[in-house]
């Protein structure tokens, strides 16, 4: 079947419109999701601040899966949204599939350095939002296409001042979710990058 480049330019296009609005739902969804966890945080005194990763307890590894969904505070949450609103539609917008693989990557990489290196409860979307930093900017590096590229200039033009959260200036503060998050993004690009996801074309005979 042949098509025209008009016909395969509207495909494109449509292609690109559905996965940027799964994309936008999916981060609103979660967004939500962590505002609704903490109204009820809020309700409850703090109850679910109990999910947080509680450094070097082995019973307490589990909780490096629910730590940056809960938040200390609507004032944490409320700093963290808009930028997880933006890298995470950004980083979501090249491919669902490999955005919640990459968001898997780096929560474990991100939750392992804060319970082997923190000294405190720590809980907060940082170690996503830095992760997600990390993977757009690795992107640019690994994919080397001119949209990511692009996107990963127009990302640390915009957030690159939040790189010195990775270092260890404010006790109130994990610099080790924001450098361990970083990190995993980073390796995320790498793991999930083209050549190394995506089989090879076959030659017509």
């Amino acid at each position: 079947m042949s098509f025209t480049p008009d016909r395969q330019r509207s495909e494109g296009l449509a292609k690109h419109g559905a996965r940027a609005l799964a994309s936008a739902v999916l981060i609103l969804t979660v967004t939500a999701a962590m505002w609704v966890l903490e109204a009820f945080d809020y309700t409850t005194n703090g109850w679910l601040d109990r999910f947080g990763i509680q450094p070097r307890d082995v019973n307490d590894l589990p909780d490096i899966f629910t730590a940056p969904f809960m938040h200390a505070g609507f004032g944490h949450l409320t700093a963290n949204t808009v930028p997880f609103l933006i890298l995470g539609f950004a980083a979501a917008a090249r491919g669902i599939a490999k955005f919640l693989a990459a968001s898997l990557i780096i929560i474990v990489v991100g939750g392992l350095g804060v319970w082997f290196l923190s000294s405190a409860n720590t809980l907060g979307s940082s170690i996503l939002i830095f992760g997600f930093f990390g993977y757009l900017v690795g992107r640019g590096i690994f994919e080397r296409r001119l949209l990511d590229i692009a996107i990963a200039v127009a990302v640390v033009a915009v957030y690159g001042t939040m790189l010195l959260g990775v270092l260890p200036s404010d006790p109130t503060i994990s610099w080790q979710g924001h450098l361990f998050g970083l990190l995993g993004g980073v390796l995320a690009s790498w793991f999930l990058r083209r050549g190394r996801t995506e089989a090879p074309r076959r030659m017509p005979d």
